[in-house]
C-alpha cells in the first residue's frame, strides 16, 4: 500500500519514518520531494575507456552549490536528504516530470530497500541539447513510500548502508559466482 500524506506525517512524527533535513511543503498528496544536495561524482576516464565490473571504478568527486551538467553527459548526484526506512517499509525513487520535460533524467535504480538509510545517490543524464543547470536545494525528484505486509526477512544492510555524497559503484563487492567457460 501507498502511502498517504496523513500517514506520512504521523510515520515522521512517530519516529518510524526518519527524513532529515524536511520541510512540511516537501510533503504531498502521496510521496516527499527530493532535493539535490551539494555532491556530484564523475567517472574518472580509464586509460583502455574500459569499465570493468570486478574492479573498483575512480570518480572525481567535487562539492558545490551548483552544477552544469552538459549535453550529453552523465553524474552521480546526492539528494539533500538522509532517509532511514523500517525494515517493513520500501520507498520508489521518481523525477519530476517538469525536470524530465527538460531531458533530464533522474534515476537511482528507482528502489530503495526496506532497512536502507542513508543519503539516495541519483544518476543524472541530460538527454537535452542544451546544458542543465543544476543547484543545490532544488526539487529534483520524489520518493513514494510503501509500506511491506511483514517486515523484511532480510532488510537492507548492504555496500550502500550509511551512504553520504554521491556515492559511486561498488558493484565491484558483489559476490557473484564467475562462469566458467
Amino acid at each position: 500500500m501507498i502511502l498517504s500524506d496523513k500517514t506520512i506525517q504521523r510515520y515522521l512524527t512517530e519516529g518510524i519514518i526518519g527524513i532529515e533535513p524536511l520541510t512540511p511543503e516537501q510533503i504531498q498528496p502521496a510521496s516527499v520531494d527530493i532535493r539535490l544536495g551539494d555532491t556530484y561524482s564523475i567517472i574518472e576516464d580509464s586509460s583502455d575507456g574500459i569499465i570493468q565490473l570486478g574492479t573498483p571504478v575512480p570518480y572525481r568527486t567535487l562539492k558545490s552549490p551548483r552544477y552544469l551538467l552538459l549535453p550529453g553527459q552523465f553524474v552521480l548526484a546526492t539528494t539533500m536528504e538522509y532517509f532511514r526506512l523500517p525494515d517493513n517499509m520500501t520507498a520508489f525513487v521518481e523525477g519530476r516530470s517538469s525536470i524530465g520535460r527538460l531531458g533530464l533524467f533522474i534515476q537511482n535504480a528507482g528502489w530503495v530497500d526496506p532497512g536502507f538509510e542513508g543519503e539516495i545517490t541519483l544518476e543524472l543524464f541530460n538527454a537535452s541539447r542544451c546544458a542543465i543547470e543544476l543547484q543545490t536545494g532544488q526539487r529534483i525528484g520524489q520518493l513514494v513510500f510503501a509500506r511491506l505486509d511483514n517486515n523484511a526477512q532480510n532488510p537492507y544492510r548492504g555496500k550502500y548502508q550509511g551512504q553520504r555524497g554521491a556515492t559511486g559503484s561498488r558493484v565491484f563487492l558483489d559476490q557473484e559466482r564467475q562462469i566458467k567457460e
